[in-house]
């Protein structure tokens, strides 16, 4: 019987340690300063997160290039792109994938935003948008509105794909003042 409490003991140790690794870093407060990252997009050219200071950044993490959920939501931001881009935002993906596989990506669907691969996931980790479960590790499924200052004004961490965009555009109308 002690051996069988130790056990479990042990066990649910184990879990909780897992857990908190997993669970990555802090999620950046709305109104903090947004991170500054420099990654290379889908072509190779490295990319500034201040490259777009003055205007709206949707900066969305996903978990990896060319799955259902990730191609629902990359799609549904391209189909909706002018009119994100008629509220002065610019789209940008970024997961733990190489520029190789963005690129195929990118070209299968014709994504015409900017995917950036943070391959050591250190943009991940610093936006709290990783999982590390040992033998794998990828970007959680969160979104950052980040301001024209390069604030974060929102942010979603609990995103439907399906949905995503058109709720991004609401927040945007809403935030700039140009809601209806």
């Amino acid at each position: 019987m002690k051996l069988r409490l130790c056990f479990w003991g042990v066990a649910l140790s184990l879990f909780f340690c897992l857990s908190a690794l997993a669970a990555g870093s802090a999620v950046p407060a709305v109104g903090s300063a947004a991170p500054e990252f420099s990654l290379p997009d889908q072509s190779g050219h490295l990319t500034r997160l201040s490259d777009w200071r003055g205007r709206w950044v949707v900066l969305y993490f996903y978990p990896k290039d060319d799955t259902p959920g990730c191609t629902e939501e990359a799609c549904h931001f391209r189909d909706d792109l002018q009119a994100l881009k008629g509220l002065g935002a610019q789209v940008v993906g970024i997961s733990v994938d190489d520029t190789k596989s963005h690129a195929a990506f990118a070209q299968k669907y014709n994504l015409p935003f900017p995917l950036l691969a943070d391959a050591d996931a250190s943009v991940a980790k610093r936006f709290g948008a990783y999982s590390d479960w040992f033998v794998t590790g990828f970007a959680k499924r969160y979104t950052f509105l980040i301001d024209p200052d390069g604030r974060i004004a929102r942010n979603y961490l609990d995103v439907d794909t399906s949905q995503h965009s058109t709720e991004i555009i609401a927040d945007l109308k809403r935030l700039s003042g140009t809601a209806r």
